[in-house]
Formats: structure tokens, C-alpha cells, sequence
């Protein structure tokens, strides 16, 4: 039997990168208080994590990312809190603070309630959109920041103002109370645990596999599978080696768009694009499209690789394959979608 190691908050319960930290939390013999928007989803998470733990060490709260309601004395009785929740849209926004008000606010707000509890530690989910965007740096560390006065999207601008407002608010600490960790995953793929494929990544390959996109834009992604990004998480936790790190979580090199179109092909999904769409057809009807708009800069940023020095001496990291990580994901996606 398992020695309980704590309760952990996990904000977002209901979210594909969440949930994947929850398994990895039971699996690992912490307890878990998730937090949900609507608590008639209890039942949902419940199911999409499975059997194979023990269902009393998992409960939820009522938490939203725009309320004060709750915070406190949902993390009072929790030794450490994950703040994952953050609003995610595939398609960009009219307005950019759909997604940059909840996205501040939240960190704030669990910032603001680990700050009133006895909390041991925080482990806030970043994004390589905080570091890559908005310069042309060709390798990338964790002392780099997006420029967000550039044109990088309202997510990217999101995560990165979310992440800064975060380490401002720990240096601001008086009495340092916790230490805390940021994970800055690349673009997340692998298996999904729940039926929802209306995320970024899954709504992509789903896209691809279904034969949705014709072609595909020249756009490279540094790539990182879900369950590493969870056993990062959970990692963090107890190697005080981390404490005031930004983790970064993702591939050395960005790749393709096509490569990743091509590896679902060799794994047997031929509807998958094999062309690219002409970077000037983006460019010019981007004036006219927001979602264009939002390819067109990606493009411009063009390839890209990342520094994970750090994150192997931290934790030994060896990451999943990236042909696995698609092969796993398509097998869930094909239950879902079968």
C-alpha cells in the first residue's frame, strides 16, 4: 500500500492536460481535490480516469477562474496546488481578453490562495508561448521571454502575461511562503483520457486524419507528449531542485507541420495532407482573418529549438518518441471518433 504524500489541487480537473496529472498524481500516492466549473462533470472526470485507483483519494470544488468564490478554503486543507486551468480557444478570439483576463486573473487568484494557506509548493502550467514568440531567437532558454507588444496571438499573449504576473507575484512574497515551479511544454500531443477533441492539438490531428485539411501551413512546432508533461508536474512537486525554475518541457528542434502529417501517414492514416498551402495565399489573406493572422506570424517565426539542459540535469528527463506519442494519440482518438 501506498504512503499518502499529500493533497495536491489541481485546477481544471476536466482538462486534457489535468487530467493526465491527476492519474499521474493517484498513481503516485498523493491525493487529489480537483477543481471544476460545473461540479455535474464529477462523474465525467471520474470515468475518464478509470478504475485503477483508489476513488477515495479524489474530490472536487467548485472553482472559477473569474469568481473570488472558493479559492481559500479550497486550497486550505492542500499541501501543494497545480494551476493548469487556463482558456484555451482553437480558433483566435474578436477579443484578445476572452482569453488574457480569465487566463491573469486565475493565476492570481490561485497565486492569492496558496499565499493564504500552508501550501509547501506551486507548480504553474506555462507554455513554450511564454519564451519563443515575438523575437527570432534560434535557440531558446528559459531566461527568454515573448515580446507580447508584437503580433503573436491572444494564447500566446495570454500565457506569457499569465506566467510573468505569476513570478512577480512570488518576488513580491514577503515571507516567501512557497516556492514555485513553472512547466513550459512545446505543443502537447498523446493519448486523450476524456472524449473531448475540441482542443488545439487534438482538433488538429483530428483534422488531419479525417482528411479536413487539404494542405497544411509552413509551421514548425517543438512537440512534447501529455504524459511527460504530467510526470513533470508531479516530479516538481518533490525535487526542491526546481524551486524558482521555469521547466522547459518540449522537443530540442521544432518540426514540420508536414512531418507530423507525414508520421500519421506512416502510421496508416493516408487521408493526412501532403502538401503545403503557399505562405503568400496566408500572408494576403490575413488582412482579412484573424485565425490567418495568427498562422501568417507563426510562420514568420519559422523554425525554432529550445534549451533542455536544465529540465534532463533537474529530473533525468527522457522523453517519449514523438512517433509513439502520435501512435498513442490516434488510438484514442479512433475510439472517440468511432
Amino acid at each position: 500500500m501506498k504512503v499518502n504524500k499529500g493533497k495536491v489541487l489541481v485546477t481544471g480537473a476536466s482538462g486534457y492536460v489535468a487530467l493526465h496529472c491527476i492519474l499521474e498524481l493517484l498513481n503516485n500516492g498523493f491525493e487529489v481535490k480537483g477543481s471544476l466549473r460545473d461540479l455535474n462533470r464529477e462523474d465525467e472526470v471520474r470515468k475518464s480516469l478509470g478504475i485503477g485507483f483508489n476513488n477515495n483519494n479524489l474530490e472536487f470544488c467548485k472553482l472559477n477562474l473569474l469568481d473570488d468564490e472558493g479559492w481559500v478554503d479550497a486550497s486550505s486543507d492542500c499541501d501543494y496546488l497545480f494551476h493548469i486551468a487556463s482558456p484555451c480557444f482553437v480558433e483566435e478570439p474578436k477579443n484578445e481578453n476572452e482569453l488574457i483576463t480569465p487566463a491573469l486573473e486565475g493565476t492570481l487568484r490561485a497565486l492569492n490562495a496558496a499565499s493564504k494557506s500552508n501550501l509547501k509548493k506551486v507548480v504553474l502550467t506555462s507554455s513554450m508561448g511564454a519564451i519563443a514568440y515575438g523575437h527570432n531567437k534560434s535557440f531558446c532558454d528559459t531566461s527568454d521571454w515573448t515580446d507580447t507588444s508584437k503580433d503573436v496571438g491572444a494564447y500566446i499573449k495570454s500565457k506569457t502575461i499569465a506566467e510573468k504576473a505569476a513570478w512577480d507575484f512570488i518576488d513580491k512574497l514577503t515571507d516567501n511562503s512557497f516556492p514555485m515551479t513553472t512547466i513550459n511544454p512545446g505543443m502537447i500531443f498523446g493519448p486523450l483520457l476524456s472524449n473531448d477533441i475540441e482542443g488545439i492539438s487534438a482538433s488538429l490531428i483530428v483534422k488531419m486524419i479525417t482528411g479536413k485539411f487539404p494542405a497544411l501551413p509552413d509551421i514548425y512546432f517543438t512537440v512534447v507528449d501529455v504524459r511527460d508533461v504530467a510526470k513533470l508536474h508531479v516530479q516538481s512537486l518533490t525535487n526542491n531542485k526546481s524551486d524558482y525554475k521555469r521547466i522547459i518541457a518540449t522537443s530540442p528542434n521544432g518540426i514540420p507541420f508536414l512531418e507530423i502529417s507525414k508520421i500519421l501517414r506512416d502510421i496508416g492514416f493516408d487521408k493526412s495532407p501532403k502538401s503545403l498551402v503557399p505562405t503568400q495565399v496566408i500572408n494576403s489573406l490575413a488582412m482579412f482573418n484573424r485565425d490567418l493572422k495568427s498562422t501568417s506570424s507563426m510562420i514568420k517565426r519559422g523554425q525554432y529549438g529550445a534549451d533542455l539542459s536544465e529540465t534532463i540535469s533537474i529530473f533525468d528527463w527522457k522523453p517519449t518518441p514523438f512517433k509513439k506519442t502520435l501512435e498513442d494519440m490516434t488510438v484514442s482518438l479512433e475510439k472517440i471518433l468511432n
